[in-house]
Protein backbone atom coordinates (compact mmCIF):
# COMPACT_ATOMS: atom_id res chain seq x y z
CA UNK A 1 0.00 0.00 0.00
CA UNK A 2 1.66 3.22 -1.16
CA UNK A 3 1.83 6.27 1.04
CA UNK A 4 -0.98 8.72 0.26
CA UNK A 5 0.42 12.19 0.99
CA UNK A 6 -2.95 13.91 0.64
CA UNK A 7 -4.46 11.52 3.19
CA UNK A 8 -1.37 11.97 5.37
CA UNK A 9 -1.83 15.76 5.35
CA UNK A 10 -5.51 15.44 6.28
CA UNK A 11 -4.62 12.95 9.02
CA UNK A 12 -1.97 15.22 10.56
CA UNK A 13 -4.17 18.33 10.55
CA UNK A 14 -7.12 16.34 11.93
CA UNK A 15 -4.99 14.82 14.68
CA UNK A 16 -3.57 18.20 15.75
CA UNK A 17 -7.02 19.77 15.73
CA UNK A 18 -8.41 16.88 17.80
CA UNK A 19 -5.52 17.21 20.26
CA UNK A 20 -6.19 20.91 20.84
CA UNK A 21 -9.95 20.50 21.24
CA UNK A 22 -9.48 17.55 23.63
CA UNK A 23 -7.10 19.54 25.86
CA UNK A 24 -9.27 22.66 25.95
CA UNK A 25 -12.51 20.83 26.70
CA UNK A 26 -11.11 18.08 28.93
CA UNK A 27 -12.42 19.36 32.31
CA UNK A 28 -15.92 19.55 30.84
CA UNK A 29 -15.52 16.05 29.41
CA UNK A 30 -14.44 14.73 32.82
CA UNK A 31 -17.51 16.28 34.47
CA UNK A 32 -19.76 14.76 31.81
CA UNK A 33 -18.13 11.32 32.04
CA UNK A 34 -18.33 11.12 35.84
CA UNK A 35 -21.95 12.28 35.73
CA UNK A 36 -22.89 9.70 33.09
CA UNK A 37 -20.99 6.84 34.73
CA UNK A 38 -22.40 7.37 38.22
CA UNK A 39 -24.10 4.29 39.65
CA UNK A 40 -27.53 5.66 40.57
CA UNK A 41 -30.16 4.16 42.83
CA UNK A 42 -33.67 5.28 43.68
CA UNK A 43 -32.55 6.36 47.16
CA UNK A 44 -29.34 8.21 46.43
CA UNK A 45 -28.09 10.28 43.56
CA UNK A 46 -24.75 12.00 44.04
CA UNK A 47 -24.67 14.08 40.88
CA UNK A 48 -27.75 15.78 39.45
CA UNK A 49 -25.81 17.48 36.67
CA UNK A 50 -22.21 17.76 35.41
CA UNK A 51 -22.02 21.01 37.35
CA UNK A 52 -22.22 19.01 40.59
CA UNK A 53 -19.03 17.20 39.59
CA UNK A 54 -17.27 20.55 39.15
CA UNK A 55 -18.59 21.76 42.53
CA UNK A 56 -17.26 18.62 44.21
CA UNK A 57 -13.81 19.19 42.70
CA UNK A 58 -13.90 22.82 43.80
CA UNK A 59 -15.02 22.09 47.36
CA UNK A 60 -12.48 19.30 47.81
CA UNK A 61 -9.71 21.47 46.30
CA UNK A 62 -9.16 18.91 43.58
CA UNK A 63 -9.65 21.13 40.52
CA UNK A 64 -6.53 19.72 38.89
CA UNK A 65 -8.11 16.27 39.17
CA UNK A 66 -10.49 17.35 36.41
CA UNK A 67 -7.44 16.80 34.20
CA UNK A 68 -6.75 13.27 35.46
CA UNK A 69 -6.08 11.02 32.49
CA UNK A 70 -5.43 13.96 30.14
CA UNK A 71 -2.16 12.48 28.88
CA UNK A 72 -3.82 9.20 27.97
CA UNK A 73 -6.78 10.99 26.43
CA UNK A 74 -4.46 13.14 24.32
CA UNK A 75 -2.60 10.06 23.08
CA UNK A 76 -5.90 8.36 22.31
CA UNK A 77 -7.26 11.48 20.60
CA UNK A 78 -4.16 12.06 18.47
CA UNK A 79 -3.81 8.42 17.43
CA UNK A 80 -7.52 7.93 16.75
CA UNK A 81 -7.86 11.17 14.77
CA UNK A 82 -4.74 10.37 12.75
CA UNK A 83 -5.87 6.83 11.95
CA UNK A 84 -9.40 7.98 11.16
CA UNK A 85 -8.49 10.83 8.84
CA UNK A 86 -5.75 8.84 7.10
CA UNK A 87 -8.05 5.82 6.62
CA UNK A 88 -10.87 8.04 5.41
CA UNK A 89 -8.65 9.98 3.00
CA UNK A 90 -6.98 6.85 1.64
CA UNK A 91 -10.24 4.89 1.14
CA UNK A 92 -11.92 7.98 -0.34
CA UNK A 93 -9.14 8.56 -2.86
CA UNK A 94 -9.09 4.86 -3.73
CA UNK A 95 -12.85 4.90 -4.30
CA UNK A 96 -12.73 8.01 -6.49
CA UNK A 97 -9.85 6.61 -8.53
CA UNK A 98 -11.55 3.28 -9.20
CA UNK A 99 -15.03 4.72 -9.77
CA UNK A 100 -13.63 7.58 -11.89
CA UNK A 101 -15.90 10.06 -10.14
CA UNK A 102 -15.04 13.60 -9.03
CA UNK A 103 -16.74 13.34 -5.63
CA UNK A 104 -18.57 10.84 -3.44
CA UNK A 105 -22.28 10.78 -2.81
CA UNK A 106 -23.86 10.60 0.64
CA UNK A 107 -24.16 6.80 0.65
CA UNK A 108 -20.55 6.21 -0.34
CA UNK A 109 -19.45 8.83 2.19
CA UNK A 110 -21.22 7.00 5.01
CA UNK A 111 -19.70 3.65 4.05
CA UNK A 112 -16.17 5.05 3.76
CA UNK A 113 -16.50 6.97 7.03
CA UNK A 114 -17.84 3.89 8.84
CA UNK A 115 -14.95 1.77 7.53
CA UNK A 116 -12.44 4.38 8.73
CA UNK A 117 -14.20 4.51 12.09
CA UNK A 118 -14.03 0.73 12.48
CA UNK A 119 -10.27 0.76 11.83
CA UNK A 120 -9.89 3.50 14.44
CA UNK A 121 -12.02 1.76 17.09
CA UNK A 122 -10.12 -1.52 16.86
CA UNK A 123 -6.71 0.19 17.01
CA UNK A 124 -7.45 2.56 19.91
CA UNK A 125 -9.94 0.69 22.14
CA UNK A 126 -7.39 -0.06 24.94
CA UNK A 127 -6.50 3.64 25.14
CA UNK A 128 -10.17 4.58 25.20
CA UNK A 129 -10.88 2.07 27.98
CA UNK A 130 -7.95 3.32 30.08
CA UNK A 131 -8.96 6.95 29.56
CA UNK A 132 -12.54 6.26 30.68
CA UNK A 133 -11.36 4.44 33.82
CA UNK A 134 -8.98 7.27 34.72
CA UNK A 135 -11.62 9.95 34.16
CA UNK A 136 -14.26 8.24 36.29
CA UNK A 137 -11.99 7.27 39.18
CA UNK A 138 -12.22 9.18 42.46
CA UNK A 139 -10.60 12.60 42.48
CA UNK A 140 -6.90 12.36 43.22
CA UNK A 141 -6.83 8.55 42.90
CA UNK A 142 -6.30 8.13 39.17
CA UNK A 143 -3.50 5.72 38.20
CA UNK A 144 -1.10 5.83 35.26
CA UNK A 145 -1.81 4.36 31.84
CA UNK A 146 0.16 1.13 32.23
CA UNK A 147 -1.08 0.56 35.78
CA UNK A 148 -4.66 1.12 34.65
CA UNK A 149 -4.39 -1.31 31.75
CA UNK A 150 -2.46 -3.94 33.71
CA UNK A 151 -5.14 -3.99 36.44
CA UNK A 152 -6.97 -6.55 34.29
CA UNK A 153 -6.13 -8.79 31.35
CA UNK A 154 -5.89 -7.56 27.76
CA UNK A 155 -9.35 -8.90 27.02
CA UNK A 156 -10.73 -6.38 29.51
CA UNK A 157 -8.79 -3.63 27.74
CA UNK A 158 -11.06 -4.25 24.76
CA UNK A 159 -14.26 -4.06 26.83
CA UNK A 160 -16.81 -2.03 24.95
CA UNK A 161 -15.32 -2.70 21.53
CA UNK A 162 -18.70 -3.83 20.24
CA UNK A 163 -20.29 -0.57 21.37
CA UNK A 164 -17.38 1.37 19.88
CA UNK A 165 -17.92 -0.33 16.53
CA UNK A 166 -21.59 0.62 16.67
CA UNK A 167 -20.52 4.19 17.44
CA UNK A 168 -18.47 4.35 14.25
CA UNK A 169 -21.71 5.83 12.96
CA UNK A 170 -20.92 8.99 14.97
CA UNK A 171 -17.85 10.15 13.03
CA UNK A 172 -19.44 8.72 9.90
CA UNK A 173 -22.47 10.97 10.32
CA UNK A 174 -20.29 13.89 11.43
CA UNK A 175 -17.86 13.72 8.52
CA UNK A 176 -20.61 13.05 5.98
CA UNK A 177 -22.62 16.06 7.15
CA UNK A 178 -19.45 18.17 7.14
CA UNK A 179 -18.45 17.07 3.63
CA UNK A 180 -21.92 17.68 2.20
CA UNK A 181 -22.22 21.13 3.79
CA UNK A 182 -18.69 22.01 2.70
CA UNK A 183 -19.37 20.97 -0.88
CA UNK A 184 -22.53 23.06 -1.01
CA UNK A 185 -20.80 26.10 0.44
CA UNK A 186 -17.84 25.82 -1.93
CA UNK A 187 -20.22 25.37 -4.88
CA UNK A 188 -21.92 28.63 -3.96
CA UNK A 189 -18.58 30.37 -3.57
CA UNK A 190 -17.48 29.16 -6.99
CA UNK A 191 -20.73 30.36 -8.53
CA UNK A 192 -20.13 33.80 -7.03
CA UNK A 193 -16.52 33.76 -8.23
CA UNK A 194 -17.55 32.90 -11.78
CA UNK A 195 -20.09 35.74 -11.77
CA UNK A 196 -17.49 38.28 -10.73
CA UNK A 197 -14.39 36.96 -12.46
CA UNK A 198 -14.83 39.30 -15.46
CA UNK A 199 -14.18 42.32 -13.30
CA UNK A 200 -12.07 41.02 -10.44
CA UNK A 201 -10.46 37.86 -11.80
CA UNK A 202 -11.06 34.29 -10.65
CA UNK A 203 -10.14 33.26 -7.09
CA UNK A 204 -10.02 29.77 -5.63
CA UNK A 205 -13.03 28.79 -3.54
CA UNK A 206 -11.85 27.69 -0.10
CA UNK A 207 -13.39 27.57 3.35
CA UNK A 208 -12.40 30.25 5.82
CA UNK A 209 -11.31 29.16 9.29
CA UNK A 210 -14.56 30.55 10.74
CA UNK A 211 -16.70 28.72 8.17
CA UNK A 212 -14.85 25.48 8.85
CA UNK A 213 -15.39 25.98 12.60
CA UNK A 214 -19.13 26.53 12.16
CA UNK A 215 -19.53 23.56 9.83
CA UNK A 216 -17.52 21.38 12.20
CA UNK A 217 -19.63 22.41 15.19
CA UNK A 218 -22.88 21.86 13.29
CA UNK A 219 -21.86 18.45 11.94
CA UNK A 220 -20.69 17.30 15.38
CA UNK A 221 -23.98 18.44 16.91
CA UNK A 222 -25.98 16.46 14.36
CA UNK A 223 -23.83 13.34 14.90
CA UNK A 224 -24.09 13.59 18.70
CA UNK A 225 -27.88 14.00 18.68
CA UNK A 226 -28.28 11.01 16.34
CA UNK A 227 -25.98 8.66 18.31
CA UNK A 228 -26.44 9.90 21.89
CA UNK A 229 -28.50 6.88 23.10
CA UNK A 230 -25.66 4.59 21.97
CA UNK A 231 -23.10 6.86 23.67
CA UNK A 232 -25.01 6.56 26.94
Amino acid sequence: MGLDFEALTEATSGAVGGLLSTTILYPLDTCKSKYQAEARTSKYRKYRSPLDVFKEALQSRQLLSLYQGLGTKNIQSFVSQFIYFYSYGYIKNLYLKRSKKEKMGTGANLIVAAAAGACTAIATQPLDTASARMQTSSFGKSRGLWETLSAGDWKQAFDGLGASLVLTSNPAVQYTVFEQLKNRLITRQRAGTMAGEHTHGAAPAVLSAFSAFLLGALSKTVATVVTYPAIR
